[in-house]
């Protein structure tokens, strides 16, 4: 079809497999069509197939007023003027009707239409939602915005196609070989049902062999739009290692494949149309031969003629939309596939039935005996044990890789223990409600990540619905607010994608404010001053200790000097607790966490020793 959009994926498997999977794509969306607990909606569905039945039996009707009138003028028909007049005035009211009843089908329908596009949307966005961090890790964000966006393309084509056209066109098809067949000789009806048997093998073989470049075209695409996104999102990488021309270079392979895809694809769809035509020339030729025949030799008249002629020209449309019919659902259903696979992934993770909301009262956390992996080769905590009193602070250091943002994550039960539990107030997290957990816990990340949108709706996502003067109240607490406010549009300011108008200490403090304004009774400080320099990190570090007062806290951190505090510090390696203690009598044991201290304060003598050669060459 020309101007066809890009659908479908690479796939080499057997037409049976995608023959199941269209099928699965298809009962996907009827439940959408037919919603339960929606009676007016249902009764729109009604009414359009009512509208429908009746636009296509008077469509189907007009060419026999038309014949009427033909024979009423003919000669020696010996009829008063105002009877063919009447025929013509029933004629074109028969051709007014028809559009009437495809127009209010249209109207009726529209409103069940766009709502079961958008209650299949948003199924599949909470689904999303719903899915693992192990998911959207693994996926990349691209190549998924674009199977759902095609999804939700391919069911408004399926919903208009598939019950406005498709089903229609066969309605139509049947009635005029029905009355072809009674009124008029056996053969016309023949030659016309196998003109469409013809045209109908044709187009759907044609349409299957060609669903492959179809695919592939769709492949490419996805790939040319992920590497476009991947590159845009790191903007800032690729200008540092001024990579520009390398990031063209590798969209425009992406481009060059889609490319002959498409070509392919044109190519292959030219023939299909081609054919298409021979088919239905051969046809009109064979009906039309036959009808004359038919007048030559008295048995039919000239209206009769006309009639056959008209239905060949009114059925030449639907004929024609039949074949585009056929490829739009093939393409939208192959849209869906990729969408259903979306909505058949299990989640990981998932509620008990009838699980609770969790109770925080106090605000202990305890880790007893957890142990996880992410790959059975891998382990990436053995045995963790600890317990963390109401109002106390836990921290937790260990090197890279050492399973001290895992237990972050597992708090939240971004991922379930394999071993173990984990509670809060008594109550294994496994037994009540993931909301109620999460809206129970703060976290303060090492990189904040903002939404493209202004700094008081960054802050306010911790509490959807909050005042401004809350907004403002976080903010005094993260000691934000006077920054904020001498800007020249104040807490209406755009942060940009991902904050990056801001700098890395006001994304933090921007964050410490969300936090607050949350309120939870159990905080995380996922390594929240790593990445900022010395002078912001204390100031940060301030603000932390502040929030963190009289909340039980738990602090992962790289840096030494911010848990020096702490109540108690854990020091994991390799995915174990080997040590054990306070800042003090961790360095009174001389062990690995005195060994991490006596480097880090290396470093920043080090590192304040080539500041002060710096200053003074200045």
């Amino acid at each position: 079809m020309r101007g066809e959009r890009r659908v479908g994926r690479l796939s080499n498997e057997p037409t049976e497999v995608g023959f199941r999977r269209e099928l699965q794509a298809l009962s996907a969306v009827l439940p959408y069509l037919w919603p339960k607990g929606a009676p007016a909606l249902r009764w729109r569905v009604v009414l359009a197939l009512g509208c429908l039945t009746l636009a296509k039996a008077v469509n189907v009707g007009v060419p026999l007023f038309y014949k009427a009138a033909v024979d009423k003028l003919a000669p020696g028909a010996g009829t008063l003027v105002v009877v063919p007049t009447m025929l013509v005035i029933a004629y074109g009211g028969a051709r007014v009707g028809a559009q009437l009843f495809n127009e209010l089908r249209d109207s009726i329908f529209a409103k069940v239409e766009q709502r079961a596009i958008r209650n299949i949307a948003l199924n599949t966005f909470r689904h999303l939602h719903k899915l693992s961090l192990r998911f959207h890790l693994e996926r990349q964000t691209g190549g998924l915005s674009r199977a759902v966006e095609r999804g939700v393309r391919g069911m408004e084509f399926l919903l208009s196609y598939l019950l406005f056209s498709l089903l229609p066109t066969i309605f139509e098809i049947a009635m005029v070989c029905a009355i072809l067949w009674g009124f008029f000789e056996a053969t016309l009806a023949i030659a016309k049902l196998a003109t469409i048997v013809a045209y109908v093998v044709f187009t759907f073989a044609i349409t299957d062999w060609r669903l492959q470049y179809r695919r592939e075209m769709n492949q490419r695409d996805t790939e040319a739009n992920t590497k476009a996104i991947d590159s845009l999102l790191n903007f800032e990488t690729v200008k540092y290692f001024a990579n520009e021309e390398h990031e063209a270079r590798r969209f425009d392979t992406a481009l060059a494949a889609y490319e002959g895809a498409a070509v392919k694809s044109q190519v292959t769809l030219s023939a299909l149309n081609t054919g298409q035509g021979i088919i239905i020339a051969v046809g009109l030729v064979v009906v039309m031969w036959l009808a004359a025949r038919g007048v030559a030799a008295g048995r039919m008249t000239v209206g009769s003629f006309v009639l056959v002629n008209s239905y060949l020209i009114q059925l030449y449309m639907p004929l024609n939309v039949l074949g585009t019919v056929y490829r739009n659902i093939k393409q939208s259903l192959t849209d869906l596939e990729s969408m259903v696979r979306l909505l058949g992934v299990k989640a990981e993770v998932v509620d008990k039935t009838a699980a609770p909301a969790l109770a925080v009262a106090r605000g202990e956390v305890v880790f007893d005996r957890v142990s996880v992996a992410y790959d059975p080769r891998r382990p990436i905590l053995e045995d963790v044990s600890f317990r963390v009193p109401p109002g106390h602070t836990l921290a937790i250091v260990g090197s890279s890789g050492a399973g001290k943002s895992t237990i972050a994550r597992l708090l939240f039960r971004f991922y379930d223990v394999n071993a173990g539990a984990i509670r809060v107030d008594g109550q294994d997290i496994r037994d009540v409600t993931q909301a109620s957990l999460r809206r129970a816990i703060g976290v303060v990340p090492q990189d904040t990540v903002l939404f493209n949108d202004s700094i008081a709706y960054n802050i306010g996502y911790g509490k959807p619905g909050a005042t401004q003067a809350e907004i403002e109240g976080a903010a005094n607490v993260a000691r934000i607010h006077d920054f904020v406010a001498a800007l020249p549009d104040g807490y209406k300011t755009q942060v940009g994608e991902r904050g990056l108008k801001l700098s890395g200490g006001e994304k933090q403090r921007v964050a410490i404010a969300r936090v607050m304004l949350k309120g939870p009774r159990i905080l995380v400080f996922d390594e929240a001053t790593s990445a900022l320099d010395t002078k912001t990190e204390r100031e940060i570090q301030t603000s932390l200790e502040e929030v963190a007062a009289n909340r039980t806290t738990l602090m992962i951190a790289h840096r030494l000097s911010t848990v020096v505090h702490a109540d108690e510090i854990l020091v994991l390696e390799h995915g174990r607790v080997v040590e054990r203690g306070t800042h003090a009598a961790l360095l009174a044991k001389d062990g690995l966490y005195a060994a991490m201290w006596r480097r880090q304060l290396e470093a920043d003598e080090r590192a304040a020793a080539l500041a002060a050669v710096a200053a003074v060459a200045e």
